[in-house]
């Protein structure tokens, strides 16, 4: 008995996770039968994580579907904005993402970085241990089952990386609450509260300060305040 061969066409925008032959169109896949639609897609290298809808036949199904011969798969990417249920919206990032993690501190979303490679397990447990959507650029990571939710960052550039995140999550923006370095909370603190931490020159030039209540870190409007407002202010026009 012949195996079954079923159809199936990604999206485009998944299409940088298939092998090249099948980017463009639907094309045939034999199957075993057994396997779950979502073992399915896996195997051809695209995570579940950036899967939307499954739409066999013109009907969407469930990733626990077992795809039968002759049907057509149409494989769709996440809608967006995308909501994840069953916590507060946070995130965690991987060793390789630390501007970004940065940016969407300064933009008062909270964000766990990991600074050190911890290895995938690690990373995945943390993942599920505080409810944080993981975003990588590793899709093995994203492949492993114990993560609580996770998003692929597609973009090398921390603009393109911010932007895409800010799109597809929509998260709430409260600029300048949280501390770039530790994801802290951030205070009004008076200038002898931080002297400890101020030069002469920043100490004679400057009045207003916060400091993070995790890691005791100062902050002030100093020399790199300008690029970090032009940050806020696009994220502000486009996503607030």
């Amino acid at each position: 008995m012949n195996a079954p061969e079923i159809q199936v066409e990604v999206a485009p925008e998944l299409a940088l996770f298939v092998p090249h032959a099948r980017r463009v169109g639907a094309h045939p896949l034999t199957v075993d039968g057994v396997s779950t639609l979502g073992h399915v897609i896996e195997s051809l290298g695209v995570p579940l994580t950036e899967v939307g809808a499954l739409v066999v036949d013109g009907r969407q199904v469930p990733p626990a579907h077992v795809p039968a011969h002759g049907e057509s798969v149409a494989v769709r990417t996440v809608r967006r904005p995308q909501r994840v249920p069953g916590a507060p919206l946070r995130f965690l990032l991987d060793v390789h993402l630390g501007t970004l993690a940065r940016r969407l501190r300064l933009l008062g979303v909270d964000t766990a970085y990991e600074s050190t490679d911890i290895g995938d397990p690690a990373l995945a447990a943390r993942s599920a241990a505080e409810k944080r959507v993981l975003l990588s650029r590793d899709r093995g990571l994203l492949h492993r089952r114990e993560l609580w939710a996770g998003a692929y960052v597609y973009s090398t550039s921390p603009d393109d990386q911010l932007h895409d995140v800010l799109d597809r999550f929509a998260p709430g923006l409260r600029p300048w609450t949280r501390c770039t370095a530790c994801n802290g909370l951030l205070k009004d603190a008076t200038k002898e509260e931080v002297a400890d931490q101020l030069k002469g020159g920043t100490q004679k030039s400057y009045d207003v300060f916060a400091r993070c209540e995790e890691c005791g870190r100062a902050y002030w409007k100093g020399a790199h305040h300008r690029q970090l407002e032009a940050i806020v202010a696009r994220a502000l026009a486009e996503f607030a």
